[in-house]
């Protein structure tokens, strides 16, 4: 296992990765492709794995799914890459989570929004602490639809919560990022968590935030290995080559219809030959001419 300040440093370079949940024609967890997922992924290099997040289609896992998955991906990469799981909810099902993950082996969590009620600030940082305080590992808090804590709010909780030692921003709010990234300094790693962060990855790294979240690593890990090395390098030719070339068309199709952020990174899988199967509602999956779009796209990047 590692420590929280042990993970905090793992997370502080390099690329990060959501792989997406294996199912079946049924819509039920298939742990062997899942395992064979990992096992193919895990060798491009990636820092670490997310697993069961929202590109793992969290918010769609019963319980017993949340343990095969996490339980899979534990004993899959084993001695290759750290594994941190979602985790979220209302407060009491978020800490459920994080004690399972934590039972299973995982190395932290990504402590993703409660649903569906809006909360004061005192709130927040009572459920984040409350979710912190229940595990010894590693916790990363996502910033992202109702979860939205300011600076002076994850202040509070970095001294109440020692092993709270990451902070995603999925707002894209530069005004708050910059006043979360002043106050706070080094006490958290930053992490990019906008969905499609490549195109974000630039002007987040110019904020003091040069780590990100890769979807695409789902199927085209080589590129996305490319294009973070770009960014790390400020190889401006080459990220601006592929943000026209792929990212800006492959947004065209994401954005044609809510909840493709995940069904399109499914479809890529598919298309990449490593099949993970349908998404599961209420998300839908891609129309048979835009997998033919992506399918272009995809083959437009050479073999991966």
């Amino acid at each position: 296992m590692f420590s929280p300040q042990d993970l905090k440093q793992i997370l502080s370079s390099g690329l990060l990765s959501f792989p997406i949940t294996d199912f079946d024609a049924q819509g039920d967890f298939v742990p062997a492709t899942y395992a064979g997922r990992l096992e193919w992924l895990a060798p491009y290099g990636a820092s670490a794995l997310f697993v069961a997040g929202g590109t793992g289609e969290f918010f769609s896992l019963t319980p017993e799914d949340y343990t095969q998955v996490v339980k899979v991906a534990v004993a899959t990469c084993r001695g290759k890459v750290p594994i941190l799981a979602g985790a979220g909810g209302p407060t009491r099902t978020a800490i459920a989570y994080a004690k399972e993950a934590e039972r299973l082996g995982a190395h932290g969590i990504l402590l993703m929004p409660h649903y569906l009620t809006e909360a004061s600030m005192d709130g927040l940082v009572e459920h984040v602490a409350a979710v912190c305080n229940s595990v010894k590992f590693g916790v990363v808090v996502y910033n992202r639809n109702v979860c939205r804590l300011d600076a002076d709010a994850l202040l509070k909780l970095a001294d109440r919560c020692p092993n709270l030692i990451g902070f995603k921003d999925g707002l894209g709010e530069i005004e708050t990022m910059v006043s979360i990234r002043r106050k706070l300094g080094d006490r958290f790693t930053y992490l990019g968590g906008l969905p499609t962060a490549e195109v974000y990855a630039e002007a987040y790294k110019a904020l003091g935030v040069p780590v990100y979240s890769s979807a695409v690593f789902n199927f085209i890990p080589k590129t996305a290995m490319e294009f973070y090395e770009a960014v790390r390098t400020d190889d401006h030719d080459t990220t601006g080559r592929l943000i026209d070339s792929f990212f800006l068309p492959y947004l065209a199709i994401r954005n044609r219809k809510q909840g493709y952020s995940v069904s399109i990174v499914k479809a890529g899988a598919t298309l990449a030959g490593h099949t993970a199967g349908p998404v599961r509602p209420p998300l839908t999956d891609l129309t048979g001419e835009e997998r033919e779009q992506l399918g272009a796209l995809i083959a437009s990047l050479g073999p991966q």
